[in-house]
């Protein structure tokens, strides 16, 4: 359906790239992956040879100049092979996102460039035991001292856990200030006093390892402070704005992938005398999970173009300025695309888990089996309405901005204009 959306021959050029990453190395791999929890270090080199890793940054610092949306299109033909193994690339653009946006040129130099290159790989970590949804509830501290802050707790559920060498984390530098006492840092891998604990094992996404991260008197500088003391939140929700869209990718890319195998097999299936794609019944469930893919589709291609034309402009208007690019953000418009980032997840993330549901009812007995694929495409589908807020939280991020809209179209003065 590429060629509805007018994607550019460069864009076109990435999603095909990544497809036949997608068929070639990542497909024949992907059950054995998922069985054994392995991560597909071989795979990860072969996206970085291909350059998949640089797309989406700038390139002052190793990029290729584009934005979300090819992110997006790599994320998709990746999650149309293997969710969990796509989540290699994914997982390491929310690590690198909050250094692009709250980090000052100095950090930007220092860590983009390993990250663009698939050198390195990042992690995001924000989620605690008793700090979930409610962000605000950190208990990891970091504490100042001198040149240095000293980190003490633990961090939960961390995707590219182990494997990442560059790790956001989130920790309170004063808990008496609640939401603004929270500050986000950049933490190395062999740090001192950084390490790791238990390893998940999940449901699905099973080939990228979910570790605990602890910290035991771990001494991370000062100059690996993104941003301000207690802008930690500003941080991770400006983070979440640019980020979800990626999630949605994988989620669609999850169910499109699941619609494929699908579609291959019950056209050769027979019963009473015929292929069971012939029956009515199966061909109504095939136009609708159809139909809510591109309906997902086309909101996801939409937001990243939006977004792209807002953002790609102020990326380059902070590295020309050797400025933060939050605060070329805060000094323009200020616009935030909470609403429009988090209707991508909310609505790709349930066409994901509906359409993986459905292929898994289309394939009857063989689709609940292990050795076929749409198991494990629905296995895959349901963190996506977990992970980075679950769509509950969507939900309500969704009618804040939609209440904040409506009180700003009714001021006095907008009403006068």
């Amino acid at each position: 359906m590429s060629d509805i959306y007018e994607l550019t021959e460069q864009q076109k050029e990435i999603q095909d790239l990544a497809w036949q990453i997608a068929l070639r190395d990542i497909k024949p791999i992907r059950e054995s992956f998922d069985e054994q929890e392995k991560f597909p270090w071989d795979v990860v080199k072969k996206m970085a040879a291909a350059d998949l890793y640089s797309v989406y940054l700038p390139e002052a610092y190793g990029g290729m100049g584009g934005g979300l949306k090819e992110q997006v299109l790599v994320i998709e033909q990746l999650s149309r092979a293997c969710g969990g193994i796509a989540l290699a690339f994914a997982a390491s653009g929310l690590g690198v996102l909050p250094i692009l946006l709250l980090g000052n040129p100095e950090q930007r130099a220092r860590f983009i460039p390993d990250l663009a290159s698939g050198k390195k790989l990042a992690a995001f970590s924000i989620t605690e035991a008793n700090a979930g949804s409610d962000a605000t509830a950190t208990e990891c501290t970091a504490k100042l001292d001198g040149e240095h802050y000293i980190l003490n707790g633990s961090k939960t559920f961390v995707s590219n856990g182990e494997v990442a060498e560059t790790y956001v984390v989130f920790a309170t530098t004063n808990r008496s200030r609640g939401a603004r006492g929270v500050t986000a840092f950049v933490v190395e891998k062999g740090t001192p006093g950084f390490g790791f604990g238990k390893k998940e094992h999940k449901m699905g996404i099973r080939a990228n390892p979910t570790y605990q991260l602890d910290f035991t008197n771990c001494r991370v500088p000062v100059k690996n402070r993104l941003y301000k003391e207690g802008y930690g939140l500003f941080t991770a929700q400006t983070t979440f704005d640019c980020s979800r869209p990626g999630v949605a990718a994988q989620a669609l890319g999850i169910a499109q992938g699941a619609l494929d195998e699908t579609m291959a097999y019950i056209r050769q299936r027979r019963q009473f005398g015929q292929p069971i794609s012939s029956f009515q019944a199966i061909q109504h469930m095939m136009a609708n999970c159809a139909t809510q893919i591109e309906m997902s589709r086309a909101l996801l291609y939409t937001t990243a173009n939006a977004m792209d034309k807002y953002m790609l402009p102020v990326y380059k208007k902070a590295i020309d300025q050797n400025a933060i690019v939050y605060d070329v953000l805060q000094a323009g418009d200020g616009k935030r695309w909470t609403k429009e980032s988090a209707m991508c997840k909310l609505s790709c993330s349930d066409t994901a888990m509906f359409v993986t549901n459905e292929c898994v009812q289309m394939c009857g007995g063989i689709g609940y089996m292990r050795d076929f694929p749409v198991e494990k495409y629905m296995r895959d589908a349901k963190i996506t309405q977990i992970y980075e807020g679950t769509n509950q939280i969507q939900r309500n991020e969704i009618a804040a901005m939609m209440i904040k809209e409506l009180a700003s179209a009714t001021k006095p003065e907008a009403v006068a204009a």
